[in-house]
């Protein structure tokens, strides 16, 4: 199984750097029983069943862009050095983070990011740094609010740079527990009123919890994809969780995760008998063609990139020619792609 296999054409036109207003009015791929339509979002009430089980990541993304300064004196006097950090996650006695220019920092240093927050570089290995903040708890939240951006993706951050809008559009409605630093963005296009409807329709919602991490968007750097080694990230299904989607599973109603991030929990809390368990820690669990679903009946999942392991995911899901078909119809016909694109139900 190579990488190119899992390569396509995208114009960079069709990347979005901003979501459809209001969110639940994009775009909707619609492919089951070996047919594709174009719906709406706005349409999934029509299209669900009744007792059918949404899976719903409630991580809530913090603003872990942060930018700063170090100073340091040298003969010549003090040298000012801009520096950008993206926090990863919390480790140890500090945050794992990433730093631009790297290079422009030793241990021991100070990064101050404004009046509010400030860091010390506590030590840098392979690529990252651990920094040790001035402040805790809620009084380091705060000033993290204050001071950070939202960490947009690679390809949106290329185009422009975040800013106060993208603290309501890159956050779910229902965004609960605090550490990811990049969003479940298929539950990007659901709203109050979006969720009321499928409600009055008999539609459940199971929460579960995945902090979606910075390596979400590393590339895939081997040709032979089975050799991939994925990142770990941390999730928890809890026991009230786990049992409702075994009473839908018993009961013989669909469990249909929205978004790779609450699939990819399910189905690693998930037994050989297809029930799931309570689950809590880290997953890197890697799903390419190939893979059994022990849980997962369908996916409500946005357009992903090229070469990338979401869309080897969705390829294990409805089968590689299948998803080149959908992939070839969502081009031709205009869907927007990505974090804040169009988005596709996915019923094999």
């Amino acid at each position: 199984m190579k990488l190119s296999d899992f390569d396509f054409d995208l114009p960079p036109s069709l990347i979005a750097t901003r979501p459809a207003r209001p969110r639940s009015s994009a775009r909707l791929l619609l492919a089951q029983g070996g047919a594709i339509q174009d719906r709406r979002v706005s349409d999934l009430p029509d299209i669900l069943r009744a007792g059918d089980v949404l899976v719903l990541n409630d991580t809530k993304v913090i603003p872990a862009r942060l930018n700063g300064t170090r100073s340091r004196a040298t003969p010549q006097g003090e040298a000012v050095a801009r520096i950008e950090v993206t926090l990863l996650e919390p480790a140890s006695d500090g945050w794992r983070a990433l730093a631009k220019p790297l290079r422009k920092l030793r241990e021991g240093e100070v990064i101050r990011f404004g009046k509010a927050l400030s860091a010390e570089v506590a030590d840098i290995t392979g690529g990252e740094l651990r920094l040790r903040f001035d402040a805790e708890g809620d009084a380091f939240d705060a000033a993290l609010q204050q001071v950070g951006a939202m960490p947009l993706p690679p390809y949106i951050a290329a185009l422009r740079a975040p800013d106060d809008q993208d603290r309501q559009d890159y956050q779910t409605v229902w965004a609960a527990r605090q550490g990811a630093v990049a969003a479940p963005t298929a539950s990007l296009h659901f709203d109050d009123a979006l969720l009321d409807s499928l409600s009055a329709k008999g539609v459940e919602f199971v929460h579960v919890t995945l902090h979606v991490g910075a390596g979400t968007f590393l590339p895939v750097k081997v040709e032979d994809v089975t050799t991939h080694r994925m990142h770990a990230e941390w999730g928890a299904v809890s026991a009230e969780a786990a049992a409702a989607i075994n009473r839908a599973k018993a009961e013989g109603r669909r469990v249909i995760p929205v978004g790779t991030t609450a699939l990819r929990l399910i189905e690693s809390a998930a037994t050989d008998d297809g029930r799931v368990a309570p689950f809590e820690g880290t997953t890197d669990i890697f799903i390419y063609p190939g893979y059994h679903f022990r849980v997962t009946d369908g996916l409500m999942t946005n357009f992903h990139l090229p070469k990338s392991t979401l869309l080897m995911l969705v390829s294990a899901l409805m089968g590689p020619e299948k998803i080149r078909e959908i992939y070839a119809h969502a081009v031709g016909t205009g869907y927007r792609f990505f974090s804040y694109g169009d988005s596709s139900l996915l019923i094999p």
